[in-house]
């Protein structure tokens, strides 16, 4: 199955596949690997505020401010956060670690427990406002969160766990396609390790997180997955699935697997 290779996250065409960089730190051999990530064709950088202290941010905002690549970052992680003040301390950190005038995604990343998913977003949309955010997501959440969210801001993306071994959000993926909003798995190389992904990697001649990669990218159109990794070897090894074309029959089989 031929898959496309781009998609619209809000008004910008973008690689579907992108780097994720939890575990990122503050080194000039991590400066260097961005740049050559975004030199071997990745679109889309995803960071948060609470990665490695506040490393990450400030690694790509070292690497990547005037690279033109998108970046997108969180905030709102732990339960109190999703308040007007709190929040807004934390896009202010972002801006400042970042290097940047406007964040080009930011998403709330989780919905405060303490605070109404419009108020938190409220915030975000006052920032999108005065031009400083240029496209809202949201993180962990449901249909019926995202529709909520959209009455207050217009979503660009959602960010969900999503991988062959957990699939509870199908829902929200298909709902994310029906409406244009980029669909952004979040541990998307887990499941890889079962006799059937080995199986079809072997014949393909590919590697197991290439076949789940394929697998995602073909599920949904809406799919822009993630995989973080801090080697340019398994960044490259990452991209190649977009070559993997994996049949109907092996689709299937993936998708009735249970892990």
């Amino acid at each position: 199955m031929i898959v496309a290779r781009t998609l619209e996250l809000g008004d910008t065409e973008v690689a579907r596949i992108g780097l994720g960089t939890n575990r990122l730190r503050r080194t000039p051999e991590n400066v260097e690997f961005l740049r050559q990530a975004v030199a071997a064709g990745i679109a889309l950088v995803d960071t948060a505020h609470t990665y490695t202290d506040g490393e990450s941010e400030a690694t790509i905002g070292e690497a990547l401010a005037p690279n033109g690549v998108v970046v997108a970052t969180k905030g709102g992680f732990a339960p109190g956060t999703g308040g007007r003040e709190a929040l807004s301390a934390q896009i202010e950190e972002s801006l400042r670690r970042l290097g940047a005038d406007t964040i080009d995604l930011y998403y709330l990343h989780r919905v405060d427990p303490e605070t109404p998913l419009e108020e938190s977003l409220g915030t975000i949309a006052a920032y999108r406002e005065r031009g400083q955010i240029r496209h809202v997501g949201l993180s962990e959440v449901s249909v019926e969160q995202v529709d909520r969210g959209r009455q207050v801001v217009p979503i660009a993306a959602v960010q969900n766990r999503y991988n062959l071994a957990e699939r509870t959000h199908e829902d929200v993926i298909d709902h994310c396609a029906e409406q244009g909003i980029a669909f952004v798995p979040f541990f998307p190389l887990r499941g890889a390790d079962t006799p059937a992904v080995a199986e079809i990697a072997a014949r393909h001649g590919a590697s197991p997180q290439q076949v789940a990669l394929a697998w995602l990218l073909a599920r949904s159109p809406a799919m822009l997955p993630i995989p973080g990794t801090l080697s340019l070897d398994h960044l490259e090894q990452n991209l190649a699935a977009f070559e993997l074309g994996l049949s109907e029959d092996e689709l299937d089989t993936l998708s009735q697997t249970e892990t």
